[in-house]
């Protein structure tokens, strides 16, 4: 599932690509997405190869390789299907709620909300889902709130978390420089990376050498939650 400006911005440069034979420019992608600054092209692009959806050929200008387009592709680029209309497709929407013991279930086991996936890479969509929750040990928990989200990339390979794994997050806005955080960037995006305090500066930083750390200002970034636990099945 992508975001809308990263479905637009796929499309684009495969139309481009058919049309061309070359990847467009950087200020031309900002201009078809109606975009003020190259950065934002960037993060998208950044996002879209973290997905598998591109590739950036080395040592070559302007070198995009469209992998594989979405499902949604026949739908055109300005739209997006199955996204509710009251719930932003960019931001975590979650309604946190304390654990609760789950019903008919052991006692040793604590039922959590389980949302969408998130990006361990760039950020994705990870919406609210009432129906859906998920049994964790009850010693995994402490007193605070609680909620899980599946994880969809492999930007934190490095630390143990794969693709399609389950992770625990204890809701808050604060988190120590080294801990592993749900972050909300610019009000638009959400991703699961290690946080660094680098003076005023708050990086955002992978566990995989492929890609890159991401530095914003301290009024860019709001802690969402901490990682305090990981579910993977065989």
């Amino acid at each position: 599932m992508l975001t809308k400006k990263q479905h637009e911005l796929l499309l684009f440069i495969n139309e481009r690509i058919q049309d061309d034979g070359v990847s467009p420019s950087f200020d031309e992608m900002k201009d078809a997405l109606n975009l003020k600054s190259k950065s934002g092209i960037h993060r998208l692009i950044t996002g879209l190869q973290e997905r598998g959806f591109i590739r950036r050929l080395p040592h070559r200008a302007r070198a995009l390789e469209v992998l594989r387009l979405p499902e949604t592709a026949a739908i055109g680029p300005n739209e997006v299907k199955n996204f509710p209309a009251s719930v932003s497709p960019n931001i975590i929407q979650a309604d946190f709620r304390a654990a609760r013991a789950p019903s008919g279930g052991s006692k040793d086991a604590v039922e959590l909300p389980l949302y969408g996936r998130i990006a361990a890479g760039t950020p994705i969509e990870a919406l609210r889902d009432h129906s859906n929750h998920i049994d964790v040990p009850a010693s995994m928990l402490g007193r605070g709130e609680y909620y899980a989200l599946e994880v969809d990339g492999d930007s934190m390979i490095e630390a143990g978390i794969f693709d399609g794994d389950t992770v625990v997050i204890e809701r808050g806005e604060t988190a120590d420089s080294g801990m592993i955080v749900v972050a909300l960037v610019d009000e638009a995006e959400v991703t699961l990376k290690r946080l660094r305090r680098k003076g005023a500066s708050i990086a955002l930083e992978p566990a995989n050498k492929s890609y890159e750390t991401r530095i914003f200002g301290p009024d860019r970034v709001k802690v969402q939650g901490k990682l305090i636990g990981l579910l993977r099945q065989y």
